[in-house]
């Protein structure tokens, strides 16, 4: 068997089950559990650059954090900013990175369900850290332990809902992802509102009980999720051997390892979006309302908060999540859907249209003035049609290469693009204000033009070697109606 289905001891779920959206029971357990886990980690990360910023790193505040100027040693000489951008990337890549242990223990110890529950418990608890200065460094180790154990077994877990040739699954990471979204659309308004406009300590403290709410659902839908092997020896039930490995799963693992260094590149313009975007929008962009009338409120001067851009885009992506997939259905019904990789490669052209658009912007606005919201708006409008084909469809595509002997460990191998691209996220960051707005924003289009152009070789020269031996087979285009 080459792609990745369940293994014998968590295949326990009825693959015909249809009674969430056409999906099985556990999709809607998992896809509510991540979406509260995203709506924490999401608005404490919309808070963490500013909050570094405008207080934290900052004398008076900086003197209290447990650690600290050790810590600081790890870095070297650097201004606040580019220090602040070196803390928030390293610690992303960190979130990772852990992914690939906490996938391993899941395979090798744990089992993916416990080590989910593991991970939400210790997040909560750093998101709780947080909301104190002196454990700045702890909350951050909290959350990054917690990252680690959910990411990649959470997702595994959804692709195990589903029988390898189940054409269902890339529609349920869609729906994954759609959760994630609507949950950042949300965590801004209440936790960056919260953090900016009452106290950064209440808007952390907001994300931990984000985390404890996910936490409670994911103990709720146990039942409905792939049984795990510790399940099975507390029954009696005799684990089944593992299979070796064959040709096409070293096939397949090539494919995914080859896949890393061109998906961290591509992921670089969107990652930037928490970090020197926000810092930009804050100080520079029009986010003043003068004097605007709606049905029951009247708002006049009043400061946008920042964090609501990050509100701004996950709308927007969520948008095109939805309006991509209903595409490629109704596209699907007339003419053969394009492949896994050509839907990347559109996602990556996309992409760089969009740091185009945060060019213009600030090509197009005079020295002195504040940047018009136009070409931002453009930005995440393009950019969100790059993440619809891009971010959810590499994840499933991901997880119907991983080999079943290792499937949680390949899935956190997916985030090791993610590492590495907010590892440059945070050098890059730190380029912020030492050069021209305008060739900071073609930087990053350059590494959204080079992972475009590495996608199209890769499909050209490689995807059939490595991967036609796993393809699904596309259903045939259906008569228009």
């Amino acid at each position: 068997m080459t792609t990745a289905e369940a293994t014998p001891e968590l295949d326990i779920v009825d693959h015909t089950d249809t009674a969430f959206l056409g999906h099985p029971k556990g999709l809607a357990y998992l896809a509510f559990t991540e979406a509260w886990e995203r709506f924490s980690y999401y608005g404490m990360q919309t808070l963490l650059i500013l909050y570094m910023t405008k207080v934290l790193l900052w004398p008076g505040h900086v003197e209290n954090i447990i650690l600290f100027e050790q810590f600081r040693h790890l870095f070297g000489d650097l201004d606040r900013g580019a220090l602040a951008s070196a803390i928030f990337g390293t610690y992303t890549a960190l979130v990772y990175f852990t992914p690939i242990l906490g996938g391993l223990l899941a395979d090798r110890v744990l089992g993916k369900r416990r080590a989910v529950l593991i991970g939400t418990i210790t997040m909560s608890i750093g998101h709780f850290l947080m909301a104190f200065e002196s454990s700045f460094l702890f909350a951050l180790l909290c959350l990054v332990i917690g990252c680690g154990l959910i990411k990649g077994n959470i997702a595994s877990q959804v692709g195990a809902l589903y029988k390898p040739e189940d054409l269902r699954r890339g529609d349920a990471f869609q729906i994954f992802y759609l959760g994630i979204n609507i949950s950042v659309i949300i965590s801004p308004f209440v936790i960056g509102t919260l953090g900016q406009k009452v106290g950064w300590h209440w808007g952390f403290g907001a994300a931990g009980v984000g985390m404890l709410i996910g936490t409670i659902i994911y103990i709720a839908g146990q039942k409905y999720l792939p049984k795990e092997h510790f399940d099975a020896q507390k029954t009696g039930a005799q684990k089944a051997p593992r299979e070796p490995f064959t040709k096409s799963d070293y096939l397949s693992l090539a494919a995914v390892l080859l896949l890393i260094p061109i998906m961290a590149i591509a992921v670089v313009p969107n990652q930037e979006i928490f970090n020197a975007y926000l810092v930009w929008g804050d100080k520079q962009f029009d986010l003043m309302i003068h004097d605007l009338n709606l049905v029951f409120w009247h708002i006049h001067n009043f400061a946008i908060p920042s964090g609501w851009l990050i509100a701004l885009d996950a709308t927007v992506s969520t948008s095109f999540l939805f309006i991509v997939a209903v595409f490629y259905r109704w596209y699907g019904k007339r003419w053969q859907e394009p492949d896994e990789m050509t839907k990347i490669i559109i996602g990556a052209a996309f992409s760089i249209g969009g740091m185009l658009c945060l060019y213009m912007a600030a090509a197009t606005t005079p020295d002195g003035e504040k940047v018009s919201l136009f070409w931002p708006v453009m930005f995440h409008v393009v950019n969100s049609i790059g993440f619809a084909h891009l971010l959810p469809i590499s994840l499933s595509l991901f997880a119907r290469l991983a080999p079943k002997q290792i499937n949680a460990t390949v899935i956190g191998l997916y985030y090791i693009s993610f590492v590495i691209g907010n590892s440059l996220v945070g050098w890059l960051g730190g380029l912020y204000g030492k050069m021209p707005t305008t060739h900071f924003w073609l930087l990053h289009a350059g590494f959204a033009a080079t992972g475009c152009v590495a996608f199209i070789l890769f499909k050209i020269f490689l995807a059939g070697k490595l991967m036609g031996h796993t393809a699904p087979k596309a259903a045939e285009p259906q008569a228009a109606e």
